[in-house]
C-alpha cells in the first residue's frame, strides 16, 4: 500500500482534527502517501482530493471542527455516486480510506468496502450514540461544553429563583444528557432510554420547593421532546416561575478536551494500522481504555445503550 485517504463526514465533532493528524502522521511514518477529501463524500464524488503533508496537520489538534469541512450527500447513497466516489479514489491511486463520523458515514464506509476499497471507519460524533464503543470522539467536550452552560445557568436560576429547563443534542441518545446532569447535579434527567412519570418529576419540584430550595435544574435530551415543551407542562402543572433554554449547536464547537485529543490520536493511528493490514469494512472503538476493532456491519447490528446504573446514581444524589 502506498495511498490512503481520509475524509470527515456528517455532524462535526472536536477532536476530529486530531484524528486527521494521527492519520497523516502514522500515514507518513510508515512512507504512505494521505490524501485530504474535503466535503465527505459529496468531495469524494467530485473529486475534492489534495495530497496532506506533514505541515498540513501542523497546528490543528488544538482546533474543534473539521479542516477537511463535512457534508451530508445524497448522491453517494446511489450506486451511481457510489462508483463516482470509487472512480475517484482510483483515479488518485488511493488504495485505503479512513472514514471519520457517526452512523451515517458508517454506512457509506460499509458501502465502499462491499465494493472492494479497503475502509476502516473512526467514530467521530458528540452523540456517543455508535455501538461497541464505550465513547466517541467529540462526546467528552460537547459534555464539558454542557456543564460550563449549565454552572453558568444555575447562577441566574439561584438568583430570580427558578425552574430551568435545559435541551441538550444527543439525537436520540441520552448520553450528554445523563452524563451532564450528573456531573452538574440536576434535579432531572429525561432521556429516551429511560421511563419517566411527568408527575414524579412534578413532585420532584415540589418536595424541593417544600424544603426552601431555591431553585432547579431538568435537562431534557433532544431524542425525548422539546424542551419548551415540557417547561410549558411544568409551569403549568407547579406553577413555578419557569424559563427554557436550548443549547444547540454551541455544543458541537470549541477545543477538544484531552480526552478527545488522546482518544482521537489512539483510534486515527489504529485506523491507518488496520489499512496496512489490508483490514477492511471495520471500526475502531474504545472498551474497558482498551483500543478495539471489530466488523461495522457487527457494530452497526447491536443496539447503542446507556449505563443505567448512572441515571439511577443521579436520581439518588438528587433527592
Amino acid at each position: 500500500m502506498k495511498r490512503i485517504g481520509v475524509l470527515t463526514s456528517g455532524g462535526d465533532a472536536p477532536g476530529m482534527n486530531a484524528a486527521i493528524r494521527a492519520v497523516v502522521r502514522k500515514g507518513y511514518y510508515h512512507n504512505l502517501e494521505v490524501f485530504g477529501i474535503y466535503h465527505g463524500y459529496s468531495g469524494l464524488i467530485n473529486g475534492e482530493i489534495k495530497q496532506l503533508d506533514l505541515g498540513s496537520v501542523g497546528d490543528i489538534i488544538h482546533r474543534g471542527g473539521t479542516m477537511l469541512y463535512t457534508a451530508r450527500s445524497e448522491e453517494f447513497k446511489t450506486p451511481e455516486g457510489q462508483k463516482k466516489a470509487i472512480e475517484q479514489l482510483n483515479k488518485y491511486g488511493i488504495e485505503g480510506l479512513v472514514v471519520i463520523g457517526g452512523d451515517g458515514s458508517f454506512r457509506g464506509a460499509q458501502k465502499l468496502a462491499q465494493q472492494g476499497i479497503l475502509t476502516v471507519g473512526v467514530p467521530g460524533t458528540i452523540d456517543n450514540d455508535i455501538p461497541a464503543t464505550d465513547f466517541t470522539i467529540g462526546f467528552d467536550t460537547a459534555v464539558n461544553t454542557v456543564i460550563n452552560a449549565i454552572d453558568k445557568i444555575r447562577d441566574t436560576a439561584t438568583s430570580h429563583e427558578r425552574t430551568y429547563i435545559i435541551e441538550v443534542m444527543g439525537r436520540n441518545a441520552g448520553d450528554i444528557a445523563l452524563w451532564s446532569g450528573l456531573a452538574d447535579g440536576a434535579e432531572s434527567i429525561i432521556i429516551p432510554e429511560a421511563y419517566y412519570e411527568m408527575d414524579e418529576i412534578i413532585e420532584r419540584l415540589k418536595h424541593g420547593h417544600s424544603r426552601g430550595k431555591k431553585h432547579s435544574i431538568i435537562i431534557v435530551a433532544e431524542g425525548v421532546g422539546s424542551g419548551i415543551e415540557f417547561g410549558n407542562q411544568i409551569k403549568q402543572k407547579t406553577g413555578f416561575e419557569t424559563r427554557v433554554t436550548v443549547l444547540g449547536h454551541i455544543q458541537r464547537g470549541g477545543s477538544p478536551t484531552a480526552f478527545d485529543r488522546v482518544l482521537a490520536s489512539r483510534l486515527g493511528a489504529e485506523a491507518v494500522e488496520l489499512l496496512l493490514k489490508n483490514q477492511s469494512g471495520k471500526m475502531v472503538g474504545i472498551k474497558n481504555n482498551q483500543i478495539i476493532s471489530l466488523g461495522i456491519d457487527e457494530a452497526l447490528m447491536q443496539k447503542h445503550t446507556v449505563d443505567l446504573s448512572l441515571y439511577q446514581l443521579a436520581s439518588i444524589l438528587a433527592i
